[in-house]
């Protein structure tokens, strides 16, 4: 079992973002390649905001699968092997669940869509941590943002975005995004958000 995979009873308190530490140390020992996307990695770059769920896409092989549900099958964690091996060979996804706090983990698996979301990915080194969490490149948080709203028209995605633009506007890439917004049929929706942020 990987070091960082030790049970986490004992702990005042479990919050998304020592879940998403958690998880990523779980990954990288496991020499797995991973990103960190959804609504963690936008409050990471725009206006923190309160989630459950950490999402995160990852380079997941069968021989990953084994070693990951070691790691993760703790009192603390749900995890299920026949989830985890048909998301791999599916290219989808599985839940890893932490019951008692009523956290979980999205974990999806890289895909052919999904891989620029982890080759463009950004280290990110918490403080007392040696290994840095790995988030998606802002871009490519905002894409995934405007699909999701795309497919479900919840208005916390455009406020996300919103304050993306306003606190990470010199980190952004506008270029990929303007270019991958239209090549994803999301130009109309991307076009909006510009102009109600372009004084951001």
């Amino acid at each position: 079992m990987p070091k960082c995979a030790k049970p986490l009873h004992g702990e005042l308190a479990m919050t998304s973002t020592d879940l998403m530490r958690h998880a990523a140390g779980v990954f990288d020992a496991l020499g797995v390649h991973y990103a960190v996307v959804g609504s963690m990695a936008s409050s990471f770059y725009g206006d923190p905001r309160t989630t459950n769920d950490v999402d995160i896409i990852a380079d997941l092989s069968l021989n990953h699968v084994d070693p990951l549900v070691t790691a993760f099958r703790t009192d603390d964690f749900y995890i299920s092997e026949d989830a985890v091996r048909e998301a791999v060979q599916s290219k989808s996804q599985f839940n890893i669940i932490l019951p008692e706090y009523g956290l979980k983990v999205d974990v999806v698996v890289k895909s052919i869509k999904s891989a620029d979301q982890t080759d463009r990915r950004k280290s990110v080194p918490f403080k007392s941590e040696t290994v840095p969490t790995f988030f998606a490149a802002p871009e490519d948080v905002i894409l995934g943002k405007l699909a999701f709203y795309r497919e479900g028209g919840s208005d916390k995605h455009l406020r996300d975005i919103s304050g993306m633009l306003r606190i990470s506007r010199d980190l952004i890439d506008f270029n990929y995004l303007n270019r991958w917004a239209a090549e994803l049929g999301l130009k109309d929706i991307w076009d909006g958000i510009l102009e109600k942020n372009r004084d951001a």
